[in-house]
Formats: C-alpha cells, sequence, structure tokens
C-alpha cells in the first residue's frame, strides 16, 4: 500500500497511468463498506416511524436506493476516464471557478456526516467499553474513533480502500450475525395495532431520506476509481459501485424496518440498546460492530473531504484538509450529540437539495452531450460557466418552492401536504436544463464548422 500525495496536483491534476494499478474489486467494496453503519439501520427505523411499515416501508426502502444509488454509480464511471475526482471534474461543466461553490458545500457536507455517522459509533464504543469496566465521556470516545478515522484518510486513497475491504468483511459477518438475532428477538414485539393508511407526504419523505443517503456518495463516486487501469470496461465499473451501494444500504435498512416497531424511537441510544439488548451472548460482538463502522465509512468521508477542500479553492496539504475535517465534524458531534435525531432527519433531507441538481447537471453534461460537443467531453472551462449559474438557481428554487423539512416547508410542498418533491423536481430541472445548453452550445460550433468549411 502507498501513501497518496499530499500536494494539491495529486487533487487538480489527473492521475497518470502508471499510479492506475487499483484492482477493479476494490471498487464494489469501496461503496459497500462505508454504508454498513447504524446510521442506515437508523433509517430503516425511521421510515417505521413515518407511518410506514411491512410491504409499504420495503416498497420505500427499494424505491430510495434504486434512486440514490444510479446517480453513483453512473458518476463512478467517470473515474478510469479522466483520473480526476468527483468535485473535480465537475470542472467539465461548471468550470474551473464555477466547481469551487458545489466542492465547498460538498466539504461542508462531508464535516455533517461526519458528526452524523460518529455519535451512534461513539454510543457504541462506550457501552463496549463499560463491559471491561473502563467508564469513559463522550467527548473522549468520540475522539478515539475520530482519530482512527483520521490516521486512515491521511494516507489517501490506497489505504482507504484496503480497509474498507478488510474491514468490510467483518462487518458484513458481524452485522450478518446482530441482523439475524435482531429480527428473531425483535418479532412479535411492539404495537399490534392496525397501522393507518400512509400519507402521500410520508412516503415522500421516506423516500428522500433514503435516497439522499445513497445519492451524498455520488459527490465522491470517482474519488475511488480514478485509480483503476484506463480500458476497465465501463459497465463493470457501473455494476460494482450500483451493487455495493445498492445492498449494503438495502440490507442495513432492513434490519431496521423488520425491527422498528420494537424500538422505542429512531434515536441511536435506542436503536444501540436494542441491539445490545437483543444481542445476549453476542452484544460485544454488536457493539464492536457499531462502534468500528464509523472507522470505515468515516476514512473515506475525511479523505474525500481534503479533495474536495483543495477543489473548492483552497490549495492546503491535502492531510492538514483532512485534520481541519476530522476536527470540525467532532466539534459538531459533540454539540449536536443530545438533537441527534432531529439533526439525522434535517441533514438527509437538505443534502439532497444541492446533490440532485449537481447530479443532474453533471450527469447530463458527461451522457447527454450533442455528437459536435463528444470529443469536447473533458475539456476544462475557464472561469464560471452557465451551468454553475443553472445549479444555483435550480437549487435556490427547489429550496425555497419545494422543500419539506422541520426547519422550512415551501409554498409548494405544503400544498402537496407537507409531500417533498425538492430532490426529484431539482434533478430533472437541472439536468434538462443542461441539456438545454448543451445543444445550444452544439448549435453554435455547428454553425462555426459550417462557416468555417
Amino acid at each position: 500500500m502507498q501513501v497518496e500525495e499530499t500536494g494539491s496536483a495529486a487533487v487538480l491534476e489527473p492521475v497518470s497511468t502508471h499510479l492506475r494499478t487499483t484492482r477493479v474489486d476494490r471498487v464494489f467494496w469501496s461503496h459497500f463498506s462505508p454504508n454498513l453503519a447504524p446510521s442506515a439501520w437508523v433509517i430503516g427505523v425511521l421510515v417505521v416511524v413515518l407511518g410506514l411499515p411491512g410491504w409499504t416501508g420495503f416498497s420505500v426502502l427499494l424505491i430510495g436506493n434504486l434512486l440514490g444509488s444510479l446517480p453513483v454509480a453512473l458518476c463512478a464511471v467517470m473515474g478510469p476516464e479522466t483520473g480526476l475526482p468527483q468535485m473535480e471534474a465537475s470542472r467539465f461543466s461548471f468550470g474551473r471557478t464555477g466547481k469551487r461553490l458545489p466542492s465547498l458545500i460538498n466539504w461542508a457536507n462531508c464535516v455533517g456526516w461526519d458528526a452524523v455517522n460518529n455519535v451512534p459509533s461513539a454510543l457504541a464504543f462506550i457501552l463496549l467499553l463499560k463491559m471491561v469496566g473502563l467508564a469513559v465521556p463522550f467527548w473522549l470516545a468520540l475522539g478515539i474513533l475520530a482519530f482512527a478515522q483520521l490516521l486512515a484518510s491521511m494516507g489517501g486513497h490506497d489505504i482507504v480502500q484496503a480497509i474498507e475491504k478488510y474491514l468490510g468483511w467483518v462487518l458484513l459477518v458481524s452485522f450478518a450475525i446482530v441482523g439475524g438475532i435482531a429480527v428473531f428477538q425483535s418479532s412479535g414485539q411492539g404495537s399490534a395495532a392496525p397501522a393507518a393508511a400512509p400519507r402521500f407526504a410520508d412516503i415522500m419523505i421516506g423516500i428522500g431520506a433514503v435516497s439522499s443517503f445513497n445519492m451524498a456518495w455520488a459527490a465522491y463516486a470517482s474519488d475511488y476509481t480514478r485509480y483503476v487501469p484506463p480500458g476497465t470496461p465501463s459497465s463493470r465499473v457501473f455494476w460494482l459501485t450500483f451493487g455495493g451501494t445498492f445492498l449494503s444500504s438495502f440490507i442495513m435498512e432492513l434490519f431496521g424496518l423488520l425491527t422498528g416497531a420494537a424500538i422505542s424511537d429512531p434515536s441511536p441510544g435506542s436503536v444501540i440498546a436494542a441491539l445490545q439488548n437483543w444481542s445476549g451472548v453476542f452484544a460485544p460482538v454488536a457493539l464492536a460492530a457499531v462502534a468500528f463502522s464509523s472507522i470505515a465509512i468515516n476514512a473515506a468521508n475525511d479523505n474525500t473531504a481534503a479533495y474536495a477542500l483543495i477543489s473548492g479553492g483552497v490549495h492546503v496539504n491535502r492531510m492538514l484538509s483532512a485534520v481541519v475535517t476530522a476536527g470540525m465534524g467532532y466539534l459538531l458531534a459533540v454539540l449536536g450529540e443530545g438533537t441527534f435525531v432531529s439533526l439525522y432527519e434535517n441533514y438527509l433531507l437538505l443534502a439532497l437539495y444541492w446533490i440532485a441538481p449537481w447530479c443532474g447537471i453533471v450527469l447530463a453534461d458527461w451522457y447527454c452531450r450533442p455528437a459536435s460537443l463528444k470529443s469536447l467531453r473533458m475539456e476544462t472551462l475557464a472561469g464560471w460557466t452557465s451551468s454553475a449559474t443553472l445549479f444555483v438557481v435550480v437549487t435556490v428554487l427547489t429550496i425555497g418552492l419545494f422543500s419539506s423539512t422541520p426547519l422550512y416547508t415551501g409554498p409548494v410542498a405544503a400544498m402537496l401536504g407537507g409531500a417533498d418533491v425538492g430532490y426529484l423536481v431539482g434533478f430533472f430541472l437541472a439536468a434538462l436544463g443542461q441539456v438545454a445548453l448543451l445543444n445550444a452550445r452544439g448549435r453554435r460550433v455547428s454553425v462555426a464548422h459550417f462557416q468555417d468549411a
């Protein structure tokens, strides 16, 4: 394993061909292991709390994971072709200046995900240490985990991907044991009262929460495929990414759905206490899996944050960037420990409002270019492009009109009874707008070629 370069050139320039030696099977583990996390289990419980148990909840998980995993896989395909991290690759549509805004937003997003992922893991770590007679405060348990994640991320992509593969096997076996026991022990518990008909608004909120958990990885996707050898079939990269992202999140959320009726609320404390109680002699396995799963997800998270900060125009040492990200995520987790549920639900939904239009523009730019612009697909435009303006306009409009969160409800969402369709509108509106911009530019290029001829 090699430590990645620490300078900004490792982010701003394509990976040299001789360094593209990552085995393609690691693409699967890079997207599978990070979702083996208690946060995904909490989402499944949250779906039940929204009043969507049984087959309705199952459908919400299926649709949400499909919607969230597809953009990740489509973005991952860009890695072997561009040799660039995902946010840096967006310069082809946003321009060198324009890509700084979504890059900085993604860095802030990584800080938030650090906190969201660390709170349940720290609580589990405290309980695990308590079983061996050690009493530690929340801030110390969190600090130990955050430091381990930081050390892993500072090594760069190669070390992170190795951790994802080998820790992924351990987490898979552990959560399979714990999940099976939890489903068996929780069966028959919970309310037996007939459930009310699910509201459309709750279904859309559930789909949004589920899909955002996966779609957030779209902004990371090519970070861990750019070292795959050029010429690797795009279809293989797509399916390994899609399979890893979809399977892990769906399985963990399904455990949450099947045990949700027996858990008092979707807080990490309640979920972890229930797992500890149900696991019996396997309780140390359950707590260790929850505690150390944060290393798999936040090692990748902190590494990607370092890339994003450099793409955002802050050309600092990559390791220093990782330190800053981990430190801010630690502070946010300490401050947000007591309000995890509201923080989590708001964060999942708010993240979608910028990721969805960003995805729409990037994917449309890559896959929907007219024939006259195909050869210019990896052209780096200077300055701030019309696509960057489109991103800002669509993001602001979807938040202002369509968002539905405890923080704010837009007028269109209010008319729909609180149903949140902003992420869907944002994605398709941005994609259609990008297609229109591409076609207009394609016509100008065609006219110029005709006149030259």
